[in-house]
């Protein structure tokens, strides 16, 4: 079987059900394992690399108003990979090419190849989306034993996680210009961890907050894991935190409990590394209780970062 990911999660979920050699085509956007920045890439986006957090959030914003995708298929090298399986996803309008036009792809392709979409909005979703393309590729068994493994390593954080004395305040941001509170699994993940997240939902959808929101919440532990955005790349955006009205007198920022995160590899990719993402937050959140597994990245404490 020859397969095509149209997602940096999906890419992950192929090769954590051992289908590496199946793969043949990915976005320009995987780089994970290592291995695939090397395969042929199947989508272009319109998103200049060198953006600002602004420049991106009115990009976006200005696309999905106009019903204009941000990402785009190159036909002639997906057609030259003759996929049978192309994994792909219709849960967020940013993240990926559009639905509407995989399918219009698929359609042009000659044999017609099959059309997985990905939709989780909960970790138990993440779960899932390994049942269903282990399934789509003919290793189901793989599937559930990888799922079963990620569910253990779940579980043990909230066994150490029900033994904290207290859950501090938590805020995780997915952008920072303009703020947007965390979504879909994000919440589920503080909740296992042993915190408590003041504005996101589980299951439900990042939105565009004020900053005299996230004063509002007082929290004693920020965590800020942009979407899409590495560590590095999240610390110029730092700036911005010097212009809100009230940040320094923040109970996070006072106790030098702001954290940057990875958001692009591991808390806003809906694939296996989501644990990791889990156990991460667990180690910054309770120390203590949580030590950080052996090849984990420590997360980058800004320490009494103030205006």
């Amino acid at each position: 079987m020859r397969i095509v990911s149209l997602l940096p999660s999906a890419t992950e979920i192929i090769c954590s059900l051992g289908l590496e050699r199946q793969l043949v085509g990915v976005t320009h956007e995987c780089d994970y394992p290592e291995f695939v920045r090397g395969l042929p890439k199947v989508t272009t986006t319109l998103i200049p690399h060198d953006a600002s957090s602004r420049e991106i959030d009115a990009l976006v914003r200005e696309r999905l108003r106009d019903c204009r995708a941000l990402y785009s298929l190159n036909l002639p090298v997906l057609e030259q990979l003759q996929p049978d399986l192309i994994v792909t996803q219709a849960l967020c309008d940013v993240c990926a090419v559009a639905e509407a036009e995989v399918a219009d792809a698929a359609c042009r392709l000659p044999g017609r190849p099959r059309v997985v979409n990905l939709e989780p909005t909960t970790l138990a979703g993440v779960f899932d989306t390994l049942l269903v393309v282990g399934r789509a590729a003919g290793v189901e068994e793989q599937g559930r034993a990888v799922v079963r493994a990620l569910q253990t390593r779940v579980e043990m954080v909230a066994t150490r996680s029900a033994s904290a004395t207290r859950r501090p305040r938590v805020l995780l941001l997915e952008w920072l210009d303009p703020p947007f509170s965390c979504g879909h699994w994000s919440p589920e993940l503080v909740a296992l961890a042993g915190g408590d997240e003041q504005i996101g939902r589980p299951g439900e959808r990042s939105r565009t907050l004020s900053w005299r929101e996230v004063v509002a919440t007082r929290p004693e532990v920020v965590v800020i894991a942009c979407c899409g955005f590495t560590v590095e790349r999240t610390l110029a955006e730092m700036p911005v935190l010097r212009t809100v009205p009230e940040w320094a007198s923040l109970p996070a920022v006072r106790e030098g409990r702001v954290h940057v995160v990875d958001g692009s590899a591991y808390f806003s990719r809906p694939g296996p590394r989501l644990v990791d993402s889990l156990e991460i937050l667990a180690h910054l959140l309770h120390p203590g209780l949580h030590p950080l597994p052996r090849g984990l990245p420590s997360v980058h404490r800004l320490i009494g970062f103030h205006t």
